[in-house]
């Protein structure tokens, strides 16, 4: 049976009934839409047909035009440039992305990227001194990362090196004092500074990285440079979308045209990288958002968590189709590593946590442990978080008393605020209001853990953090079918506050016997107005059905098994009928 609350927000169904007669759309969809502010002719059309021509001017962004200037002089005057990029998906492929794009605009440029064990997150010293001692640039453009590291930045400098900074982390109090410091949480040139903030402040590491690359395609073509009337960067958005999604950045405004036209990239997809990944994860059928977050994203992750991050990025810049099939094999093995990995330190994590646990007590959870892989942490933590519904760090503690890992947290609490408040305890720290990385001082690590939650309890204590099931909308029967299907594909992708849609049957039969599919999945029959409908219900297993009519939220899928295709319900939960 179902421990969540099932909660049908609240609607105005002349608004709904205002946007069926104006779009032609079922009312189910309608109502969807209708809740995530979408009521005027306009705004459901650009949202149903998200435009490459709807995208902002990349000029919008402060210091954009003094970064194209001074990248244009280094690729004229064929000065060693690197890109500097971290070792997360949507590092990496922001660092593919903009090398790509320089080596086709004939830069002298190599990529770099950090190692996780030795150097740490983003744009260290320590990871800075080894790419001048081993590339020498003139010029390093960082992505995705380098907004705080003031320090580093400062040593360039004094090195004669002109830092550009692209990033789309929260910015400190004191920024990089970089030659060009471009992000979208940044103020952006008057007038349009407010179209621009909405549009652009929710774009990932690789998203601004695509700015970047977007501005110098219209600078060269301005100044009649023939290499840039030959980039097509149409060819690049599946790049682009990989790294988004990734990243878990809201799927709206401009990151809903970039990852939609990026997935449809992905399905034609030039880069051989990206054939022989999507070879060995065994993908299917059309591109999907769940197969850039679920199969392909986590084998670029596997290398930067515990392999080496350069073999994931060079695996989207290569243009041999052996080495491309090698290092997709690698990738496969590592995170098959991976998962084992997490598995256990889960598992242990787990143990812990149940030990102590008192849902009136405890908001903020922190676990570390001496041996934990630094490189896993960040997954452990989502999966503790989603759990226990609260913010959750994980840490691994190092020889010196000191502990590395990362945090992730619930929509009602930003994470990133958590850390401030107890930033007396931290060596270092940064992320974003949902994920964040972090290193305690030595013998800090008590005192840390109480003052965490006691900054999460001072927002949450008074929340309603109990499981919730949320209904889009009750469908009758007679509306799941290939009319409702067709529509709901026009709302994808779907991801971070664009959330596929789950509808719901009221006063529901199974028919027939229910079975276990894959040692732990549940398959069965259900019949409602006189129609039966093929379900799934994963980790479900059959002692917890209930007895009689049933209530079921699903999401609709399309299922495709030995070359037939049938709609599927996905059950996201059961309950008894509601009377």
């Amino acid at each position: 049976m179902s421990s969540k609350a099932w909660k049908l927000p609240p609607i105005d169904e002349s608004i709904v009934d205002s946007v069926v007669a104006q779009s032609k759309l079922l009312p189910p969809i309608a109502r969807v839409l209708v809740l995530r502010g979408l009521h005027s002719d306009g705004q459901v059309n650009n949202f149903i047909h998200p435009r490459l021509s709807n995208l902002t001017d990349p000029y919008l962004l402060s210091n954009m035009e003094k970064a194209v200037v001074r990248i244009w002089k280094a690729i004229d005057e064929a000065e060693p440039m690197t890109v500097f990029g971290d070792y997360d998906v949507d590092g990496i492929s922001s660092t593919a992305l903009l090398t790509r794009v320089l080596l086709t605009l004939g830069a002298h440029v190599k990529p770099f990227i950090p190692s996780r064990l030795d150097e740490g997150y983003g744009l260290s010293q320590d990871a800075l001194e080894r790419c001048v001692e081993e590339h020498e640039p003139r010029v390093v453009v960082s992505v995705d990362c380098g907004v705080n590291s003031v320090a580093s930045v400062a040593y360039a400098q004094s090195k004669g090196i002109d830092v550009i900074v692209t990033d789309h982390h929260e910015p400190q109090e004191q920024t990089a004092n970089a030659f060009a410091l471009i992000n979208p949480k940044l103020t952006c040139p008057e007038p349009d500074r407010g179209r621009a903030m909405a549009e652009l402040e929710n774009l990932s590491g690789v998203g601004v990285a695509f700015k970047l690359a977007h501005a110098l395609i219209k600078h060269g073509r301005a100044q009649k440079k023939d290499l840039a009337e030959k980039v097509d960067l149409r060819n690049y958005l599946d790049i682009v979308a990989l790294g988004t999604v990734a990243d878990i950045v809201p799927l709206v405004r401009e990151n809903r045209i970039l990852v939609r036209h990026g997935l449809a990239q992905l399905d034609r997809t030039k880069w051989i990288g990206l054939k022989a990944l999507k070879e060995v994860a065994g993908m299917r059928g059309a591109a999907e958002t769940y197969h850039l977050g679920f199969q392909l994203g986590p084998r670029i992750n596997a290398a930067g968590r515990i392999g080496q991050p350069m073999q994931a990025l060079q695996l989207l810049i290569t243009e041999d189709a052996g080495e491309a099939r090698r290092i997709a094999k690698l990738l496969d093995d590592t995170n098959a590593e991976r998962r084992r990995i997490e598995a256990e330190m889960a598992d242990q994590a787990f143990a812990e946590i149940d030990e102590y646990f008192d849902p009136k007590k405890h908001y903020g959870l922190v676990v570390a442990r001496e041996g934990w892989h630094p490189g896993v942490v960040g997954i452990v933590a989502s999966r503790v978080s989603r759990h226990y519904n609260r913010p959750a760090i994980i840490m691994g503690i190092e020889s010196d008393g000191s502990a590395r890992g990362s945090g992730r947290s619930i929509d009602e609490y930003n994470i990133l605020h958590g850390l401030q408040a107890c930033s007396e305890h931290l060596a270092k720290h940064g992320g974003h209001k949902m994920a964040v990385g972090l290193e305690v001082k030595p013998s800090a690590l008590q005192v840390f853990r109480q003052d965490f939650n006691s900054a999460a309890a001072s927002v949450l204590a008074g929340a309603d953090l109990s499981p919730v099931q949320h209904i889009d909308a009750v469908v009758s029967a007679d509306l799941l079918g290939r009319p409702l299907f067709d529509q709901l594909k026009d709302l994808r992708p779907f991801g971070q506050d664009n959330p596929e849609p789950v509808w719901a049957l009221q006063g529901v039969r199974i028919s027939g016997s229910p079975r276990v599919v894959g040692q732990k999945h549940l398959k069965f029959m259900l019949t409602s107005e006189g129609r039966t409908f093929d379900a799934i219900a994963f980790n479900y297993s059959i002692d917890r059905l209930p007895e009689g009519k049933i209530d079921v939220a699903f999401t609709l899928k399309e299922n495709n098994w030995n070359g037939n295709t049938s709609l599927q319900l996905q059950v996201q939960d059961i309950r008894p009928a509601a009377e």
